[in-house]
């Protein structure tokens, strides 16, 4: 049986299932300990509307490291539930080709949800096939961007400049961005269970000088360096990370 701990994260008997073993943050039953509920219990179902979208044009929306899909379906049907009429297509990507598959082979709804593999620190490439998909459309950007529990894996396994990039680029293909980052507690305890296993550390996390608030350093910079503005907060989940919704500042 799974018991949460402090930071968040969770215990888990199987080696093969621990947190520390994935650290790419690629957990393979991530939704069994973070239920999608955890975080659509703070969006509203009416977030469509709130943001200004009447249902005459088609919105796009992008879920950075969708894992298996199972937030990405979830939060697809929550956003409808309020009675949006338009069109709404998701695009959910991983780097981990078998929760793709997995994502793929469970999707509801191959009409309007699509997921890919995809590296997103690989940005030349990643920016080739997200704009490739946003042209299928004739959008210049997604409507809404979901990142969430993503930053600090990028943070960690690529540095302070992969952290940077990945905000740059996110900003810059997004009307409105969801982000959720995680608290720099989690980045020790990420760290402390690759020891524990007995794996080679993350190369950057003793150099980072992006460090501390996390959820403030990211929200400066999306506003000081990429041309949004913080637009609401959704408070905090039950591991206690909140949950900010950016607009570009137009």
């Amino acid at each position: 049986m799974a018991s949460p701990t402090l930071d968040g994260e969770t215990e888990l008997s199987d080696e093969n299932k621990e947190p520390g073993a994935a650290p790419y943050g690629n957990f393979i039953n991530y939704y069994t300990f973070n239920p999608p509920e955890n975080r659509l219990n703070l969006i509203p179902s009416s977030l469509l509307h709130d943001l200004g979208y009447d249902g005459r044009e088609t919105l796009l929306m992008l879920d950075v490291g969708c894992n298996s899909g199972d937030l990405s379906v979830a939060l697809y049907k929550h956003l409808l539930t309020s009675g949006y009429e338009g069109a709404l297509h998701l695009l959910g990507f991983d780097r981990d080709e078998a929760l793709v598959l997995r994502a793929q082979t469970s999707n509801p709804d191959a009409r309007h949800i699509s997921f890919i593999p995809l590296d997103i620190t690989q940005e030349q490439a990643s920016r080739s096939q997200l704009k490739e998909y946003l042209d299928q459309f004739g959008h210049p950007r997604f409507h809404l961007c979901v990142c969430l529990a993503v930053t600090m894996w990028v943070h960690l396994n690529h540095g302070d400049s992969g952290l940077t990039d990945l905000l740059s680029l996110l900003a810059s293909m997004s009307d409105h961005l969801l982000l959720e980052a995680q608290p720099w507690k989690c980045y020790r305890s990420a760290a402390r269970r690759l020891r524990k296993l007995g794996r080679s550390g993350f190369d950057h996390f003793k150099t980072l000088e992006i460090q501390g608030n996390m959820t403030e350093h990211i929200r400066r910079y999306l506003e000081e360096k990429c041309g949004m503005e913080l637009w609401q907060s959704f408070g905090s989940t039950a591991w206690d990370r909140q949950l900010l919704l950016f607009k570009k500042d137009k």
